[in-house]
Formats: C-alpha cells, structure tokens, sequence
C-alpha cells in the first residue's frame, strides 16, 4: 500500500493543449487492462529527453534516442514487456510499432519515439500492440498514468498551472515506477508536457536541470533500469516563453511536478511502508553529500532498520562511513531523526534515548539528517523502507 499516496483527483489533471491521449488494452501481459498509450503531438512541438545509462539499455530507448534528432510527432508506450536484453530482434519489433503509429497519424517512423517496460529479456509481442492500434480510445491523463502501470499500485499523475509574461501555461506529467529504482538520470518511464512555447534548446537544458533535482534523487533499492526515461514536451499551441522571467517560472512549474512524480515513486515504492527523507548538509561540495545521502538511503540494512523501526543506528553511521570521502573527519559528524539529535561528534549523544528514535521511524514519514560540518554544501534524496513484502512481490515478479 503506497505511503500517504491517494489516487489522482482526475479534476485535478489539466488537459494540455496540442496533446493528445489515446489508451487500448492490448492484452501483452494479461488480459483486460490498459498497456497501451499512444501521445500524439501537434506539428511543431518541442521534445527533449535523458534516458537510462545502464549499457543494456532497452531497444526503445536506443530508438528514442535516435529518433529524437527529428521533429516528434508521436510516442507509444507498452507496459508488461520491457523490450530490453532482447537483441537486434527487439530493435526491429520496437521499429514495426513506429511505423505502424506513424501510419496511423502520417508521420515517418522517425517522428515516433517508442518506450515500452515490464520484463526484461522477453521479445515484445510487437503484433499485440500493432493489433490494438486501431482500438485506441482517446484518454485523459489518468487513462495514460493507468495504461504504463507494472507493479505500482498507485497512478502517478500531477499538473500545475503557472503564469507567464503572455498568459497561464498548463503543465501535466505522468510516471510509472516502483521497483528497479535507482537513476542516474530518471525514473523507469516519466512524460511531462506543457502547452507553452519553448524554445527547443532551453528545453534540453530544463530536462537535464529538472531531472537532476527530481528523478536522479530517488532510490528504491538501488538498480538502474534498463529502460529509465524521462521526457518533456512542449507542445507549442500556448503562451511564448520570451523571457528570462518566464523561462525560471515555467521550469519551477515542471520541477514543482516531476518532483511529486519522483516521490510518488518512492512513496507506491514496491512493498513500501515508509517514505524517507535523507537530507545531508554542510559537505564541501554537492556531489559528496549526494554520494552520503545515497549510501545511506539504498543500504539494505539501514532500509530494514526503517521497516522495523529499529534504531540501529550505527547502520547509518557506517553507510556514512562508506559513502565515498576520504578524508572525512567521523568526530565532526552530527545525525537527527527528524529534530532528535542522535550522534553529535561522530558518537551516540548523551541525552539521547533509543526510545525517541522509535517514535520518529514509527512514523509513515520522517526524516534523516547528517551534518558532514566540512562545508556549506548540502544535497536531498528520497527514499523507502524494505519490507517482507519487497522479497514477495519481486519473487512471483513474472508469475
């Protein structure tokens, strides 16, 4: 059951201009359910991605990547087959789904971008998807956040509206993610659009800088997908973003949304019971409070410890240790479970009881803190416990 995580209010979901949404059941994995989402782009639109660096990635992701050197007219998404480790096979059935969509819509297949996941080393039933094509219903977002589900229990689906020099621009965005989670760029599969006008330059650099504070501050447990990808559209039919002014409110809008993807993620984390916060501060630099912060938020032991609600805190105190600084100096270090001070220089701190740790990690949110005090940097992952039910439901994965 996802932490503190209801179901989108559809109200709540604003439509994007020059997007649309079309949803069929294309029965890949089982039957009766939405796995197929086809986004059709009005002409002109802007589309910028990052994508998976596992080396086995994907062949949707290797065909996205190529693909987005031209104008996107379309993308297509499968859930219940990742397409991944399934060789120059998996290329060409990933390339007969473009061509099929870009039949459909007349555009060229290299206008469509292809993103499929579920299980790994399975052939796509690339004739299931082309079958199901002209079956397509046209959706809202919620219909789309539901049709790229695998193991979430949850659809990930959030908008906001942000005003600009030349009007309101709307800003909708869906994931899908709940296991193999672990970026270095992204999420497993996350869309963002925006019906504002962006200049396709500034919409590379946005990604990237988006994706930087959202997605790549999540872990599950620790494995990079082989089919992470993270986009943003601009459709285009909407307000100019003219100005400096505009660029930084539309970018706080999308940020403000893939941020509530990102911990969405975490919080319908597979077997989830508790979403953490793991905040490092006063390193020297960002990159080393990251390296702290994710050693501590992808330690199996310490994400037990969370389940349990056990302070075991040496557990954090030892991923501190191994979290990749060398020279760091353990009789500065300070840890807090939320506001209870519980090491001040690198030791147990007196007036601390195992009793207060208890009733902050009872808690289905909380927060861990550690004060490096070797700099002013300072740098924020999310992430969730282990419980019996991670093993259970990666056990009977493909049952």
């Amino acid at each position: 059951m996802a932490v503190n995580l209801p179901p989108p209010d559809p109200q709540s979901l604003h439509t994007v201009a020059g997007v649309e949404l079309g949803v069929a059941m294309a029965g890949i994995k089982k039957p009766g359910r939405k796995d197929l989402l086809v986004v059709r782009l009005a002409p002109g639109a802007a589309v910028a991605g990052v994508f998976t660096r596992n080396r086995f990635c994907a062949a949707p992701v290797v065909l996205a990547k190529k693909h987005l050197r031209n104008p996107v007219r379309a993308l297509v998404v499968n859930t219940g087959n990742a397409n991944a480790g399934t060789g120059k096979e998996g290329l060409k059935r990933a390339l007969l789904v473009c061509e099929s969509v870009a039949k459909n819509i007349q555009c060229k297949a290299t206008q469509v971008l292809p993103f499929s996941t579920g299980v790994i080393m399975e052939q796509l039933p690339s004739e299931k998807l082309i079958a199901a094509l002209p079956s397509l219903k046209p959706g809202s977002w919620l219909d789309a956040a539901e049709a790229i589900m695998t193991t979430d229990t949850v659809p990930k689906a959030f908008s906001a509206k942000v005003k600009l020099s030349g009007g309101e621009a709307v800003v909708t965005g869906i994931a899908k993610g709940s296991g193999m989670i672990h970026p270095n760029m992204a999420t497993m599969l996350g869309f963002v659009a925006t019906d504002a006008r962006v200049a396709p330059g500034h919409l590379k650099k946005m990604v990237k800088a988006v994706a930087d504070k959202s997605f790549n501050c999540i872990t599950v447990d620790g494995d990079t997908s082989t089919n992470d990808s993270f986009l943003l559209i601009a459709s285009g039919v909407g307000v100019e973003v003219k100005s400096e002014k505009d660029k930084k409110a539309l970018e706080t809008a999308v940020l403000e949304v893939s941020q509530q993807l990102a911990q969405a993620i975490i919080r319908d984390g597979e077997g989830a019971t508790k979403f953490v916060t793991v905040t490092v501060e006063r390193g020297r630099n960002e990159a080393e409070c990251r390296r702290i912060a994710y050693a501590i938020a992808r330690s199996p032991l310490v994400k037990t410890a969370f389940f349990a609600s056990d302070p075991n805190l040496g557990r954090i105190l030892c991923a501190i240790g191994y979290g990749g600084i060398g020279d760091l100096d353990t009789g500065k270090v300070g840890l807090f479970l939320d506001d209870v001070l519980v090491a001040k220089g690198g030791a147990r701190h007196p007036a601390y009881r195992e009793e207060f740790g208890v009733k902050a990690m009872r808690k289905p949110e909380f927060t861990v803190r550690a004060v490096l005090n070797r700099g002013k940097a300072a740098a924020t992952v999310w992430t969730c416990d282990f419980s019996y039910d991670y093993v259970k439901i990666n056990a009977e994965y493909r049952s």
